[in-house]
């Protein structure tokens, strides 16, 4: 089993389904049938390497479906379905948004490794904090607008690819002048971990120190 076998291979970070109680806190399965959403993430060519994020695609908005997570969860609400989808397993940052995120794996189980507003303290958080949970292919959940949350971890060889709906213009390029650092994108705040340069290198400030997690398959 997936679940066991990740325990087993990451002694030191906990590990869940999305089904678990434990969830609640972050956010819900959802009911929903985002079938031709999932047809339409499951056709996009993967990177040749490293993941890649697109937060408004035509191909998964003109899906009935899109039309439906505006109507249904963000009560008409304008929102945008992109995807994230690639390769990666580790950690390197955490980010939230004002308003829920829906994601919804395709094709492989992916990890998604979370925290809560509520965790972080003057601008830092205890990686020590940070949970794992496994979401299976056709599964979808609504992620909490106070849940950290960052790019998927892979759980096999073939990579990732994960549906990401939002609401609209989110995770686009800021127009003005902000004084909260951890402001980095339209509706984006972020804390990258303090041993990840790449991120910090391009203005992501410090806000996680402890175990950068890896996810070990």
């Amino acid at each position: 089993m997936l679940l066991e076998t990740l325990k087993q291979k990451n002694p030191g970070l906990p590990f869940y389904s999305v089904h678990d109680p434990i969830f609640k806190k972050y956010g819900k399965v959802l009911k929903m049938d985002l079938a031709d959403l999932a047809d339409a993430v499951a056709a996009l060519p993967m990177p040749e390497a490293g993941s890649a994020y697109e937060p408004s695609i035509p191909s998964l908005e003109v899906c009935p479906s899109a039309a439906e997570v505006s109507r249904v969860l963000y009560g008409e609400m304008p929102s945008q379905a992109g995807c994230c989808w690639g390769y990666n397993s580790q950690m390197d940052a955490l980010e939230w948004h004002q308003g829920s995120e829906i994601n919804l794996a395709v094709g492989q189980p992916l990890v998604l490794l979370l925290a809560t507003l509520f965790d972080v303290e003057n601008d830092k958080l205890d990686a020590g904090k940070v949970a794992a949970f496994v979401l299976e292919p056709g599964e979808a959940i609504e992620v909490y607008g106070t849940t950290l949350h960052y790019c998927p971890c892979q759980v096999s060889d073939e990579g990732f690819r994960c549906l990401v709906c939002l609401p609209k213009d989110t995770n686009t390029a800021l127009k003005l002048p902000h004084e909260d650092k951890r402001l980095t994108a339209n509706n984006k705040w972020l804390l990258a971990h303090e041993d990840c340069e790449k991120l910090l290198d391009s203005g992501a400030q410090a806000g996680i120190y402890g175990e950068n997690w890896i996810v070990r398959y």
